[in-house]
Parts: structure tokens; sequence; C-alpha cells
């Protein structure tokens, strides 16, 4: 499979949404990628391994996700597309994947397994290069980063950046190892890892709140983010619900 069975993002006068987030991609993840195999084949040996379920758990991951037919779903930093291909079974027919990788062997290797399953018309594959990409804003209701997060360099500028991605309602899914014993033995240095709190930190300062924490993966942290407008709206809800909420004792007075 050749390069043209992939999009290259081009510029365009349309609503610009993801210029900065793959030029920032591209950028953080080449410069901080010295410790990952230079064999591609090898690594996506490692990513396919089967043996990865058992910590993984993947299905339990897209559950936990709660990812509704017809959703559009961005996965930064696909890789083989060890969860390409889950997501693209759940958005279901109407929904779509946004698969995004530096590598272009990555992405050939991720259609390829995704057209053995009849699910490669549901993903749209895209080659980060340099060019200034764009898309039309708003449209994804998850973006999703796992094992990514450690490779970018910028974590506040990046993850600002990716806010007008997100619909409405939209989440920034996080899943990365654990910089202590509880990520096991791994195929790079401890010292590329960042901590759970500093990912909570970054995103704070980026404009998010954690909204949600799963603690069923043993090698990783997994939480939901979303952006700090879309929060303060959740709690203008509640307070309004509180307020209109009658006083459970009024019943008793009198």
């Amino acid at each position: 499979m050749n390069d043209r069975s992939t999009d290259q993002i081009q510029p365009s006068n349309g609503p610009r949404l993801f210029c900065l987030l793959i030029v920032a991609f591209l950028a953080s993840l080449t410069a901080s990628c010295a410790h990952q195999p230079w064999d591609i084949n090898r690594y996506i040996e490692a990513l396919e391994r089967p043996e990865r379920d058992q910590y993984q758990q993947p299905e339990k991951v897209i559950e936990a996700l709660s990812i509704n037919p017809g959703m559009m779903v961005i996965d930064i930093g696909a890789g083989s597309g060890y969860f390409t291909r889950r997501l693209a079974k759940a958005v279901g027919d109407t929904g779509q994947v946004i698969a995004i990788d530096i590598e272009q062997k990555m992405l050939n290797y991720n259609r390829r397994e995704l057209e053995k399953l009849g699910l490669d018309k549901r993903v749209r594959f895209i080659l980060a290069g340099s060019e200034s990409p764009s898309f039309s804003g708003n449209n994804a209701g998850i973006v999703f980063l796992c094992d990514v997060y450690h490779h970018l360099e910028d974590h506040v500028v990046y993850l600002a950046n990716i806010k007008p991605a997100l619909t409405q309602n939209g989440r920034v899914v996080i899943i990365d190892y654990y910089t202590d014993e509880r990520s096991g033995t791994l195929g790079f240095s401890k010292r590329h890892l960042v901590p759970r709190e500093q990912v909570i930190k970054d995103m704070e300062q980026a404009g998010y709140t954690l909204s949600k924490e799963h603690t069923f993966l043993s090698r990783q942290y997994f939480m939901e983010f979303i952006p700090k407008k879309q929060s303060d709206a959740l709690l203008e809800d509640k307070d309004r619900d509180l307020i209109a909420r009658p006083d459970p004792y009024s019943l008793l007075k009198g």
C-alpha cells in the first residue's frame, strides 16, 4: 500500500480545527521519540502483542467511554490501530474515527487490519505533516490519547489547541503509564513518563477539568477531561437543581 492510501492534511480557507494541533503533534512527537524503537516492524509487533490485552483491557476501556453510535472520535498517535479498530466498532456505521500518526507505515498497517474487519470505511487516516491542516470545528465527541502524552513536549499549549475539536459535550481522554513500579517493565526509560498529578495540572492550565477517572487499569492512569466552560455549566445546572428542589422538611412545617 503506497502513501496515497492515506489522506495528507491540506490547508484550506474553511474553519481551522487542527492547524496548531497537528503541527504541534508532529513537532512534539518527533522531538521526543528518541526512546522509541527504530525498527517500525518490531514496534508494531510490540503494540499488537496478544499479552497486551491482559493489562490494557481494551474492551473494558471502550465500554467505560460510553461511545454513542454516530460519534466522531479522534485517535491521536493511533500507531498500529490497537484502539482504532475498537473505536471504529463502537462508533457504528454512522460514526467516524480519525486516526492520526506521524508514521506512514503505522497507518498502512492500521488500514490493512481495519480492511480485514470491514471497518476501514469508518476511519479517516491522517499522516501528520508539516503543512497547516484544517477540519470543520467542534465535531469530536472524544479526543483519545493512549500512551501518547509522555511523547509530547509543550503539553499545555498542545492541549489548549485541542479544544476547538470538541463538541459541546466533548472529552479529552488520556491513558498513560504510571511513573512508579505499577507500570512494570517498559521498553524505554521511565524518565520519559509524566506523573498523573502533573497531567492534571497541565490540563487545568490548558483550561480543562478532570471529570472522571477510571481505576481498573493496573499499569496506567485513565482520565477524562472536559473544558472548564463545560464543567462550569454542569455546576450551574446542579445549582439550579438544588434551587428548584423543594425543601424536604417543608411538608413538616406549619
